[in-house]
């Protein structure tokens, strides 16, 4: 039996917890105003689609594939992007909403994240080697044995790292942001 293959296609506005998406694999297709919520995406292979305005929260994500996916205005809380399939994955973020999602022990080099909400979020013992945080918030996100060289923090708000348990050669930083690295030396800066 061969899989599924469904490319080119735009899916709008279907709602997904009422009837799964069919398993297989999307090529550069576009998922617009969908709802995934709690959903099951497990084992579906998706490579150079878009999300636009889709609901993925909480969704089953085990082993699933996200090949140069694009997420777009996604509302994406608790999501488990450390159980997804880790061959070849790649994404980026735009004003999208991650709050306590995971990427645990990911290695995503480069991965773009713009305008988004990335509070509580474990980034615990991952690879975001050249990740950029344009405009984002990371209260309270979880830095630790974290591998961020080369990534720019300029733009973020919110964010506390410990230079002593994470990777930084060559990351940056506005001044106004670097309190966030001197937060656990509890130094008071005016």
């Amino acid at each position: 039996m061969s899989k599924l293959l469904i490319e080119d296609n735009v899916f709008e506005s279907v709602d997904y917890r009422i009837n799964r998406l069919e398993a297989g694999e999307y090529e550069s297709c576009r998922f617009v105003n969908c709802v995934f919520a709690n959903g099951d995406l497990s084992g579906i292979k998706f490579w150079e689609c878009e999300f636009d305005n889709c609901d993925l929260s909480m969704a089953n994500l085990s082993k699933t594939s996200f090949q140069q996916v694009a997420f777009k205005n996604c509302k994406m809380l608790g999501l488990r992007l450390d159980t997804c399939n880790k061959l070849l994955l790649a994404f980026s973020f735009t004003n999208c909403i991650l709050d306590y999602a995971s990427f645990f022990k990911l290695k995503v080099k480069n991965t773009q994240f713009k305008d988004c909400k990335l509070q509580e979020v474990d980034f615990v013992e991952a690879d975001f080697t050249g990740a950029t945080f344009l405009n984002c918030d990371l209260t309270r996100a979880r830095f630790e044995n974290t591998v961020l060289e080369k990534a720019d923090f300029r733009t973020a708000t919110n964010y506390s790292l410990n230079p002593d348990l994470n990777k930084l050669t060559k990351a940056k930083f506005a001044l106004a942001g670097v309190a966030g690295l001197l937060e656990r030396h509890q130094i008071i800066i005016e």
